[in-house]
């Protein structure tokens, strides 16, 4: 599998084994062995299930946007400000952060939560990693954009 320029060798590689493991943690917890899921009667299952709507929409908003411009061969020749790159330095990874979340909320399986916060800090690595790199192809471009723009959570009151 040929390496794309800008990201972490491990990343792609790392995302799938992480996505496997999760799978079968929250399937297992959550449908079978119910062992960590004993939360669930003082969270009510509309409440889980709005938090899993909220979820998984912003996270659907996230890819669509950020992967209409990530998802091309070539990499842009500056920094991208557009649609969710606009709120958050790293719109896909964010998505996947809240497809995760969106699921262990849902069924309160604290054995998911648990995989859930490994998978944080994993994508909160490779982010970190990749920046690096764009900081050395952008410079001073990326550092601004950097410190007007969050890494995970948007900034609110900050006009680009």
């Amino acid at each position: 599998m040929k390496k794309k320029e800008g990201e972490h060798p491990f990343g792609d590689a790392g995302q799938l084994i992480l996505l496997g493991l999760f799978m079968v943690v929250w399937v297992g917890d959550s449908f079978f062995l119910r062992i960590s899921t004993f939360l669930t009667g003082y969270l009510p299952l509309y409440i889980r299930l709005v938090i899993l709507g909220l979820t998984l929409g912003a996270a659907m908003y996230l890819f669509g946007s950020g992967h209409a411009v990530a998802g091309h061969e070539q990499g842009p020749k500056s920094v991208v400000t557009t649609g969710a790159f606009r709120y958050v330095r790293h719109p896909l990874y964010l998505a996947s952060i809240l497809f995760y979340l969106g699921m262990a909320i849902a069924t309160v399986s604290l054995f998911s939560l648990a995989v859930f916060g490994g998978i944080f800090v994993f994508y909160d690595y490779i982010a970190s990693y990749e920046e690096k790199i764009l900081e050395e192809r952008f410079g001073e471009e990326y550092r601004k954009y950097k410190k007007e723009t969050g890494k995970w959570v948007p900034r609110i009151g900050k006009e680009r």
